[in-house]
């Protein structure tokens, strides 16, 4: 479990990268997603073939893995759309959402009974998100592309708790990145004619970028939580992400300086977010505690 936890966190601090370089990144959010699958998939392929053992899959995981690919693909899509359409900050704080929506979509996807308290944190959150909505309207567009976004990542995590079960993480990784891979690819002309994007090449330092963005945010990252969520709820996944946005924001703060067209509604929401995070860690510390678990893996959790 220990261990479980500390990758979880180390995954949570990559991914709080994530929003920043995709500001960063000039790509359109699309172009940008693609790239990214794009070099996440000849990387894995490379690593595989350098250690000589091709990850394989059992038939029956096929279709499974290629839908939750799918899906893996849009959340990227809708995430890089909110920071287009709004911005870094409150991309990431829509993305905190995901507690509240583990909360319902585990229950009924595994047949498992509701949590009140699971559910009245992920409102607490929820209503955090409604309150950055109400003042800052502005940024509506961008945060119902956030909310799809968690929606969504909610959605895969919880049906890769059960995908984990019979497969090894590595697997799922590669399987489930070039699924997504395949999707976009199949779908992109229509969202570029769509919108009226041209294709286009990465420039300048977009490259770096998006290598670090593959290598480190993706690769490391989605291996490190699959590998985590094996020991631990997908709840318990979803609200520590919540990490992601603090990370996130304080990164958009510093380089960006984001804070300084920020409205008092997103001050408001972000504290009721932080308030779900903090009672989150309450609740696992004594729910460990009484089990006997010692206070420094409860911190890790966090």
């Amino acid at each position: 479990m220990k261990k479980a936890l500390i990758y979880l966190h180390l995954a949570v601090f990559l991914a709080g990268f994530t929003g920043v370089l995709g500001r960063w990144i000039s790509l359109n959010e699309s172009l940008l997603v693609w790239y990214r699958l794009l070099i996440t998939v000849i990387t894995l392929a490379l690593l595989s073939l350098f250690n000589r053992k091709f990850p394989g899959i059992a038939s029956k995981n096929l279709l499974p893995v290629f839908l939750i690919g799918a899906i893996v693909a849009l959340h990227w899509l809708f995430f890089y759309g909110s920071i287009k359409f709004a911005n870094v900050s409150v991309a990431l704080v829509c993305f905190s959402t995901l507690g509240f929506f583990s909360s319902i979509l585990e229950p009924l996807l595994m047949k498992k009974s509701f949590s009140p308290v699971e559910v009245l944190l992920g409102l607490l959150a929820i209503t955090g998100v409604y309150l950055i909505f109400h003042f800052d309207s502005h940024f509506q567009t961008g945060i119902i592309y956030g909310l799809i976004s968690a929606v969504l990542a909610a959605l895969f995590t919880v049906l890769n708790k059960s995908l984990l079960k019979s497969e090894d993480a590595k697997t799922v990784t590669f399987y489930e990145l070039s699924s997504g891979f395949i999707v976009l690819t199949a779908v992109l002309p229509f969202y570029l004619k769509f919108f009226s994007v041209p294709f286009s090449l990465p420039v300048g330092w977009d490259w770096f970028w998006l290598l670090v963005l593959s290598w480190l945010c993706t690769v490391l990252a989605f291996y490190l939580s699959l590998s985590a969520l094996k020991k631990v709820s997908p709840f318990t996944v979803n609200l520590t992400y919540n990490l992601e946005p603090v990370y996130g924001i304080i990164m958009a703060f510093i380089i960006y300086h984001e804070n300084d067209y920020l409205g008092v509604g997103f001050y408001l929401g972000l504290s009721l977010i932080l308030s779900a995070v903090f009672l989150q860690m309450l609740r696992v510390y004594r729910s460990n505690k009484k089990r006997g678990v010692a206070l420094r893996e409860v911190i890790v959790d966090r």
